[in-house]
């Protein structure tokens, strides 16, 4: 029998879902209803931390004591190809004097350790965050270069310069066989609120991801959240998880990518679409209570929808154009950039693109 919250939840749903049926990503092929008001403040400001040879992902700025920005980042060899996320990502620091850069890489942070550690393969997905007077990195880390052992961990540090303190455990590992976050726990989101450490991750189920092998798309990806007492937890698992879910619209679509912040007295989230308006587009969703959220409405579109011209996609790159792993800088709480990350740039590789939020 489903909850009350999932109850009132689809009755939101449903009807901009049903309008929304066949809308395939461009400007024009939505209507103004299903744009959020966030998406009418994003200035276009470019490309950054564009590395010869690499691919650059995931990229978490924050402010530092020094008045700079510093971003955390995802890179991996080029040889590797896009599909080197998965067994071959560091995790790395560059620092700019303005949130348009130009950024300089600094060092390294955190690497894949190795045969008989839960991070051995691949470092990847930071979101870099200021709590209790020091600063948390959590990311994801993976043991055997697949998804099925990717895990999200949580390196601190008293400065945004280290160093740093790697864990030897996971913070958050998967559920029980069977449930639905049973593969893995990735994409960490992370809040404080009320004095509880709230962590939301995305997961998905191993059976029909093992089902739904040779599809483009395997397995749902769901959003769970978690709360702990403690930063370093332990982190436990909310009752009425999953507390996003777009399964039960059909189709197959789901998210992924959430950021998560407090603004204006509710919980606001931002993440990459993958079907509930397209492929092509970001998602804007809210919150009274950060368990229920708000059907979403679109945050933002494909590089090319802001007037922002580029060298036509090799065929290597296949999601080129596509804004993926929203990010914010914030100050004093407010959104005052977007970093996300795009294939393409200088070296037909992956880089930031930067928006301003006016």
């Amino acid at each position: 029998m489903p909850t009350r919250r999932t109850f009132l939840t689809g009755l939101v749903l449903a009807p901009l879902a049903r309008a929304l049926a066949g809308f395939s990503g461009r400007l024009t092929d939505y209507p103004k209803a299903a744009f959020s008001k966030f998406s009418r403040h994003l200035k276009p400001v470019g490309r950054a931390l564009e590395l010869p040879d690499y691919y650059v992902w995931c990229n978490s700025p924050i402010y530092g004591p020094d008045g700079k920005v510093h971003v955390f980042f995802s890179r991996w060899v080029a040889s590797k190809g896009m599909s080197g996320w998965i067994n071959g990502s560091e995790i790395c620091h560059a620092v700019a004097d303005r949130p348009e850069g130009p950024f300089t890489f600094l060092d390294v942070v955190l690497a894949p350790r190795g045969p008989g550690h839960w991070d051995a393969t691949t470092c990847h997905n930071p979101s870099i965050q200021l709590v209790d007077g020091q600063y948390c990195l959590f990311f994801m880390g993976n043991a055997n270069g697949k998804t099925d052992t990717k895990r999200i961990g949580l390196a601190t540090a008293p400065t945004l310069h280290g160093p740093w303190t790697r864990p030897d455990q996971p913070l958050l590992l998967p559920g029980p066989a069977g449930a639905w976050d049973d593969h893995c726990t990735t994409n960490p989101a992370f809040v404080k609120h009320e004095g509880k450490y709230w962590l939301y991750y995305k997961s998905w189920n191993t059976k029909e991801y093992d089902d739904a092998k040779g599809q483009e798309i395997r397995g749902n990806r769901k959003y769970g959240l978690a709360i702990a007492d403690r930063l370093q937890g332990p982190y436990e698992k909310f009752a009425g998880n999953p507390v996003i879910d777009f399964s039960g619209q059909g189709h197959n679509r789901q998210f992924e990518d959430a950021f998560v912040w407090r603004q204006h007295g509710r919980f606001c989230l931002l993440a990459r679409d993958m079907g509930v308006y397209s492929q092509e587009v970001g998602l804007f969703l809210e919150s009274e209570d950060g368990k229920a959220w708000t059907f979403p409405k679109i945050a933002f579109l494909p590089i090319r929808d802001y007037g922002v011209t580029e060298p036509p996609a090799p065929p290597k790159l296949k999601r080129y154009g596509r804004l993926e792993r929203p990010q914010l800088l914030l100050r004093d709480g407010k959104p005052e950039y977007l970093f996300c990350a795009s294939q393409g740039g200088k070296f037909m590789t992956a880089s930031s693109f930067v928006f301003r939020v006016s």
